[in-house]
């Protein structure tokens, strides 16, 4: 079978956009693939981060991920920071990395746009992140439209590699994941659980009342038509796109089902789906949360991934010449 890598920061909650457009994702490619899901703990301290929150956040992430339906016995689920070879390799990453090709990229400009300072670690955190990826000899990667750039940065530096010292690593496959979702407040911008509006995102653990609440607010348009439009209607849009995804009903029933019918009965009705669909991922989430159930997978899974990392990583130091033989 063919490997597939990819991961998730915790630095929060996880929203039904990161669920929609992530890991249910992961959830379906786990049967088709070898898997490796991680937390990319690591990445998330490219920012600060109060240490007792990042924990809990690594637990809750890893509870998040075994609630919606990946299987530790199909995948392996891990801790980056458990694996020593991503921060090793990602060294080595950086020292085939030209700062011209790590300014270029997207996120560290708008993350760092307006700031006094900024962590060294946010310009390398590509380098680190294809450290992650060429690791396992991955030959997916699943990623959404905003990380297309840092995947094409990963094939270039595992083809630099390559050619410079020796052929050790796959170069991997892109592949993008279905749409993304969007902000429910400012729909030109992804949802996000670093949203200082705390309107514009559901979170997987908002209780009901929250849900409904957050998406009977969630902005719209005045013409009151249930059509899918990106150009004219975004909010619309994306309220059909996640409904869409949530229910399995096409884009184009639903425009159907709702003609006439305007947006409070559209929004009601979506907010009781979104309710039914996260029910039982939150009520496995508090029974996993709360178990040392979690702590055997992690451990298992950072056992099996170093077993694949280390001699990956030997590989790349051996050629590099960082071994004595």
């Amino acid at each position: 079978m063919k490997r597939v890598f990819s991961g998730i920061q915790p630095s929060g909650v996880i929203t039904l956009g990161n669920y929609l457009g992530a890991l249910k994702h992961f959830v379906d490619l786990q049967h088709d693939y070898e898997s490796l899901f991680c937390i990319v703990d690591q990445h998330a301290v490219t920012v600060p981060q109060n240490p007792e929150t990042l924990k809990d956040n690594k637990r809750k992430l890893a509870s998040l991920y075994l609630a919606a339906g990946i299987d530790p016995n199909k995948s392996i689920i891990f801790n980056q920071s458990e694996v020593p070879a991503h921060a090793q390799l990602g060294w080595m990453m950086q020292c085939i990395a030209y700062i011209g090709e790590l300014e270029r990229m997207t996120q560290f400009k708008d993350k760092s746009e307006g700031k006094n300072g900024v962590s060294a670690a946010l310009l390398t955190y590509p380098p680190l992140m294809a450290a992650d990826i060429l690791l396992y000899n991955t030959d997916v990667v699943p990623v959404g439209d905003d990380q297309r750039q840092h995947l094409e940065l990963t094939r270039t530096l595992a083809e630099r590699f390559n050619r410079q010292y020796a052929e050790i690593f796959t170069v991997p496959e892109t592949v993008v994941l279905g749409k993304r979702i969007m902000s429910l407040q400012q729909p030109e911008k992804k949802m996000s659980k670093s949203d200082e509006n705390q309107k514009a995102f559901i979170s997987m653990l908002d209780d009901e009342k929250t849900i409904t609440k957050k998406i009977k607010s969630a902005v719209t348009d005045s013409d009151n038509l249930i059509r899918y439009d990106e150009d004219n209607k975004k909010a619309v849009s994306n309220l059909l796109t996640i409904y869409s995804i949530l229910s399995g009903k096409e884009i184009s029933q639903l425009e159907a089902d709702y003609e006439g019918k305007g947006y409070g009965a559209f929004k009601t009705d979506l907010a009781e789906v979104a309710v039914e669909a996260l029910r039982p991922i939150q009520a496995r989430f508090k029974e996993l949360y709360e178990s040392d159930e979690v702590d055997r997978i992690l451990d298992a899974g950072a056992d099996r991934a170093n077993e694949i990392a280390i001699p990956m990583l030997q590989k790349a130091e051996q050629a590099m010449g960082l071994l004595r033989d």
